[in-house]
């Protein structure tokens, strides 16, 4: 039985081209700034960002993590969503490393509320940490991979700016919700200082991301990222990926946002499954499997043993997410795989 990994848009393999560009890459020492291939794509990253400079990094959570570092010292307050990948899943870096005191804010759905995030904004006092940065996310993961929208972000950008503060955009999959907001991911960076964008998701590299922002900004970044242990030597091994990726696996995300609804719609039409299409706007599904009768661990295992992985959003939901792994034929092998499983689910029997 073939195995279908529907874990995340990470579980992802290069593809031949970008494996080739990896091959040919032309290297240098990094550290020193002489390695071509690394010069060649974040010049190439930055320009698709519409930001002066970028940088390369090993990871989204040292990207966000060296963002944070580069615009805030440490006492400094972050605003952010509660749900946000930054103050949920990174290990407590903002706090632990960056030493930045965290403001959380509910959103609803995965949207901030303005008001809510200018309430959340304190006025100078002497017992109070010094308000320094909002930090963004788009598509916002723990929603179901929701798209902000275009007007909602800039709204919450000049809240901050009103109040003096700089704006980080998670943006590890910007090009998603670029594409699914039918804006261009410029549009999205015009009003933020920097933004944190992943290679190793929808755009299918084995590893790294890159944050963009001012030359000033990445000079600040780049000491953040030394100080992480994140200095490279022939770093153009991982620039030749994300310079492929850039080249050839933006356009195609849309296809991933295709298939996703098309297995969401299914799914929803389960007995004892239920998805919120409203929150199918990327490539992310998450799935309500509370009237099948089993607990997340008992489906996920039951998933698992019909060679179908997913990753788990306990109490009652699994999340699946399409990628370049998955074609047309994979979605409704999956659909037709869960379909088994439902059919002898203890509330369906």
């Amino acid at each position: 039985m073939k195995r279908l990994n529907m874990r995340s848009d990470t579980q992802t393999l290069p593809t031949p081209g970008m494996r080739q560009a990896i091959f040919e890459a032309v290297l240098g020492d990094d550290t020193y700034g002489e390695d071509p291939t690394v010069k060649e794509f974040e010049s190439l990253a930055a320009e698709m960002v519409g930001m002066e400079a970028a940088l390369l990094v090993l990871s989204g959570n040292m990207g966000n993590l060296v963002a944070l570092m580069a615009h805030g010292a440490p006492g400094d307050e972050v605003i952010l969503d509660q749900d946000s990948h930054i103050f949920y899943y990174e290990v407590g870096g903002l706090a632990n490393i960056a030493g930045l005191m965290p403001m959380p804010v509910r959103s609803h759905a995965g949207m901030l509320d303005p008001q809510e995030v200018a309430a959340a904004i304190r006025s100078p006092n002497l017992h109070y940490p010094t308000p320094r940065l909002l930090c963004l996310e788009n598509t916002h993961n723990r929603s179901g991979g929701r798209v902000v929208p275009l007007d909602l972000h800039n709204e919450l950008c000049a809240v901050a700016r009103e109040r003096g503060l700089s704006v980080h955009l998670d943006g590890a999959r910007i090009f998603n919700a670029a594409q699914a907001a039918g804006a261009a991911v410029t549009d999205y960076t015009e009003n933020v200082d920097s933004i944190q964008v992943c290679l190793t998701k929808g755009l299918g590299c084995p590893l790294g991301s890159f944050v963009a922002g001012s030359r000033e900004f990445i000079e600040r970044a780049d000491r953040a990222r030394k100080r992480l242990g994140g200095g490279m030597r022939q770093a153009g091994l991982i620039a030749a990926g994300g310079t492929y990726a850039l080249r050839n696996h933006v356009d195609r995300l849309s296809e991933d946002h295709r298939r996703a609804r098309t297995l969401a719609t299914a799914l929803n039409g389960m007995p004892g499954l239920s998805v919120d299409m409203a929150t199918v706007e990327s490539n992310m599904v998450y799935i309500d499997h509370t009237g099948l009768g089993m607990s997340t661990g008992e489906f996920t295992a039951a998933l698992k043993e019909a060679g179908v992985i997913v990753s788990t959003r306990p109490p009652h939901h699994v999340r699946m997410c399409t990628s370049l792994e998955h074609d047309d034929a994979t979605i409704e092998e999956v659909i037709d795989r869960v379909a088994n499983i439902v059919q002898g689910a203890p509330a369906c029997v």
